[in-house]
């Protein structure tokens, strides 16, 4: 580790300095503590007695051999303040930790595993003009054993099958860092280096990962940088004093009552850029998801606090960063902000990431399926807004899991009106979205159609597929609308180009009829809605030329709980008309032929 670029900000793999090493001549600890007035480490191998690491003038570096330490046993750091109070600390740099509520650090060799994943991490790319349908879990709560959690080695074996026979190119994963809280889903972390004990080790999470790119699947970490938790035996005034947080101000704690990061220090840039680094060179992650971007780029994440300068440079530098180390990996933002260049180039002002989320989408769309009928033409826009501003980012649209949590209803819930309806309007809410331009992305459980919100204490409830019809048909027209997505590049070929969307009904808010065609890659798609809970015969749709529309998908199909007969309809355009049947509250995709 080069010390210098270390207290710059400059260093990407401090973790191969810092933290618990196994070398022939023992265990090396090194920690940094530069308020300390001593520190000791405590663990197995000193039967929890203090052994005392040495400063050795290294500018707050403390560090020792301990020739009796092994790979496996327990340890912390004791560290003792100027003011006479001693705190028992976790190793900021730690590879592995306790299950909660214990907290001491592991001992763990980093280089026992071997990928075979040669091919895949050659091929792999950032996938612009591929498909890009993740599946967020959370991995605890997705499916359980009778004896609780899977451990991640045998995850891989029950859910990617799933994945594949359902058409997921990518699985985005809630943090998996260690967290004391199973309720803050990993969002408050303790252990940023260590992969949370509650389902195995690094090991076991390497094989996971190996075992989804043998399969083609890429995965996503969810990455935590902008704060973490407040508990005594994590990052929380580590040397007596704020080391890795903002001093004690009006913005030293984020409105999750967690305390930030000081992106401006340059050895808590090193600690962030180092931790990024080492999640996609040690575990092959495919991308990072950066959550609650908004608070990095304003103060508190408010607009009127003013622009967070440090912690923007902070980012730009990161991401510049890791592009260079890894071209394959994708970056995304979680913004809710309006703020430009969020996925523009460092080298023209922006922040650097690869794709953006796009909040607004979600929220104006879940919006619009929440009103009935009569209120929707007072909301038409709502609908259409999304492509207003669409190409001033890289845009990946997201029905996640912060929507089907805390009162929020499920997808299928926030549907307007009554059982039948919620099926029916949920149908056509996902055409709507997998045939929109940008990256998909959807959260557990709304495949199924599951009423029920989610909760990080029990599994999805796969078994409403046998018990409920309506549940079973609706999971197969996502799967149907899913390898339709894959196989036809003009829904995701291009799709960041102006000249592939072409709009050819939008202002018909009285008929709440809206109409698109995608384009690219050697085809036509055109994609009609009908959001009203009217039937339309003969609705004149335009398309030029003279050419046949063959029907791919319609949601009002029997077989996937509507009442029209499946018959694959192949529909004549003379002149460039043609006329069409909109059942309520649904949406027909044809390719143009």
């Amino acid at each position: 580790m080069d010390i210098q670029d270390f207290y710059n900000g400059n260093e990407w793999n401090a973790h191969e300095y810092f933290g618990a090493h196994v070398t022939e001549e023992g265990v090396w600890f090194r920690v940094y503590a530069p308020k300390a007035k001593k520190v000791t480490v405590i663990g197995e191998f000193n039967f929890w007695h203090d052994t005392e690491l040495s400063c050795g003038g290294r500018g707050g570096i403390f560090s020792i051999c301990i020739p009796e330490a092994k790979a496996g046993q327990m340890y912390k750091y004791r560290v003792y303040h100027y003011d006479g109070s001693v705190t028992d600390k976790a190793d900021p740099y730690g590879f592995g930790m306790e299950l909660r509520p214990c907290s001491a650090s592991i001992i763990r060799e980093m280089d026992q595993f071997s990928f075979t994943d040669e091919q895949w991490m050659e091929k792999t790319d950032k996938g612009y003009n591929r498909p890009m349908h993740i599946y967020e879990m959370h991995f605890g709560s997705w499916k359980m054993k009778k004896d609780g959690w899977y451990r991640y080695e045998e995850m891989g074996e029950v859910l990617i099958p799933y994945l594949k026979e359902m058409g997921y190119t990518h699985v985005e994963i809630l943090p998996l860092n260690e967290h004391p809280m199973d309720e803050s889903w990993g969002y408050q972390s303790t252990g940023f280096f260590a992969p949370t004990a509650r389902y195995g080790t690094c090991d076991g999470l390497k094989s996971f990962i190996n075992q989804c790119h043998m399969a083609g699947i890429g995965v996503i970490l969810d990455f935590v940088m902008v704060h973490f938790a407040v508990d005594d035996y994590g990052l929380a005034m580590f040397d007596g004093t704020p080391l890795y947080e903002l001093p004690y101000s009006d913005v030293t704690t984020s409105e999750w009552g967690s305390y930030n990061f000081i992106h401006a220090k340059g050895e808590v840039a090193s600690f962030l850029k180092s931790c990024a680094n080492y999640w996609l060179t040690e575990y092959h992650f495919d991308g990072l998801r950066f959550d609650a971007i908004s608070n990095i780029i304003y103060w508190r994440g408010k607009q009127e606090c003013g622009v967070n300068e440090k912690a923007l440079e902070f980012v730009q530098s990161l991401n510049e960063g890791l592009h260079k180390r890894h071209p394959h990996a994708v970056l995304f933002a979680e913004d809710s902000t309006d703020f430009l260049k969020v996925t523009a180039p460092v080298t023209y002002g922006g922040l650097g990431f690869d794709y953006k989320w796009d909040l607004g989408f979600m929220h104006d769309t879940l919006r619009f399926f929440s009103y009935p009928p009569e209120e929707r033409r007072e909301h038409y826009q709502d609908i259409l807004f999304a492509m207003h501003y669409f190409y001033n980012e890289l845009y990946l649209l997201a029905f996640s899991h912060d929507e089907v949590v805390h009162g929020k209803k499920t997808i299928l819930d926030k549907m307007y009106g009554e059982y039948e309806d919620k099926f029916r309007q949920c149908r056509t809410l996902f055409l709507y979205m997998m045939t929109h331009p940008g990256k998909k992305l959807n959260f557990m459980g709304n495949e199924i159609g599951q009423f029920r919100e989610w909760a990080e204490y029990r599994p999805q409830d796969f078994d409403i597929l046998e018990e409920y019809p309506m549940h079973k048909t609706f999971r197969r027209f996502f799967h149907d609308l899913n390898y339709i997505y894959l196989f036809h590049p003009a829904l995701y070929d291009g799709e960041y180009n102006r000249d592939c969307f072409s709009c050819i009904i939008g202002n018909k808010a009285w008929d709440l009829v809206y109409a698109y065609i995608r384009q690219a890659g050697g085809e036509r798609i055109l994609v009609v809605f009908n959001f009203s809970n009217s039937r339309y015969q003969n609705y004149l749709i335009r398309v030029s030329g003279n050419c046949v529309l063959k029907e791919l998908i319609h949601t009002e199909s029997d077989i996937y709980g509507g009442s029209i007969p499946c018959c694959n309809a192949e529909i004549p355009v003379r002149n460039g008309q043609c006329m069409l049947d909109l059942e309520p509250y649904s949406g027909r995709m044809f390719q143009i032929l």
